[in-house]
């Protein structure tokens, strides 16, 4: 039995007279964490956001376990309860508190009782250090916290899959790291996440495999060790290259 949890076939989507993704292919298997390089611009986004079912497809189909959810039929806010998004602007409702912010998907989308689903939200901003946060409002948190209750926000779901949309690129340096230890912490406990990122050397040490797109193709996967420091296209050498050097 495949252990494959996302597979996308052929999958293509265009913007006007632009062809941002130009027939991917890719298969994200239970537990595995995959992140997703490339320059800005190469599709990466375009990509997560066609496996979230925010951009319809133009050809191909994603795939989540056996249930093809490109499906016309296929009701898209069913489909998302099963993945989790985080996007790199949080997303936050500013006239929410934490704790409503958390809390408004599993009480209106999953019809969560209100006090099984605050205890639930409780627990998870106590997991990731935030709470004391839980009666704050976003104005009044770091970037780093905000995208930290983005990420319990989408974790309150319970998500078969994480898919994260370059959540570090808005925060400045020192707190980019606390936000990747979240993540590096999900990734040792099993979570299936497919993650668009800049942080190359997060991906090389966390990542059980990499995907590098280029002008809306795969360009090239593979374990990270392999990737980084043998590409097998000259492509993928040169991106690194200009990524990594100083």
């Amino acid at each position: 039995m495949s252990d494959a949890l996302i597979r996308v076939e052929g999958l293509r989507k265009r913007y006007g007279d632009v062809d941002v993704l130009r027939g991917i292919d890719l298969t994200v298997n239970a537990h595995d964490v995959v992140c997703v390089i490339g320059a800005s611009g190469s599709g990466k986004s375009t990509l997560l956001r066609c496996i979230n079912l925010l951009e319809v497809v133009d050809d191909g189909a994603v795939w989540l376990g056996d249930r093809e959810i490109t499906d016309p039929r296929v009701d898209p806010d069913e489909v998302r309860r099963d993945l989790g998004m985080v996007f790199q602007s949080y997303n936050l409702f500013p006239h929410l508190s934490v704790l409503d912010n958390v809390t408004l998907a599993p009480r209106f989308v999953a019809g969560t009782r209100r006090r099984e689903a605050e205890g639930q939200a409780h627990g998870l901003l106590e997991r990731f250090g935030l709470g004391d946060k839980a009666g704050s409002y976003p104005d009044k948190l770091s970037g780093g916290q905000q995208q930290r209750v983005a990420v319990v926000r989408a974790l309150a779901m319970d998500p078969q899959v994480l898919l994260l949309d370059e959540i570090t690129s808005a925060l400045d340096p020192q707190l980019v790291g606390e936000v990747l230890e979240i993540i590096r912490e999900l990734a040792g406990q099993g979570m299936t996440i497919v993650m668009a990122t800049h942080e190359m050397a997060f991906a090389r040490d966390v990542a059980d495999r990499v995907v590098f797109l280029d002008a809306g193709v795969v360009e090239e996967e593979g374990a990270p060790a392999r990737v980084f420091e043998e590409p097998a296209s000259p492509r993928t050498a040169e991106f690194l290259r200009r990524f990594l050097t100083p």
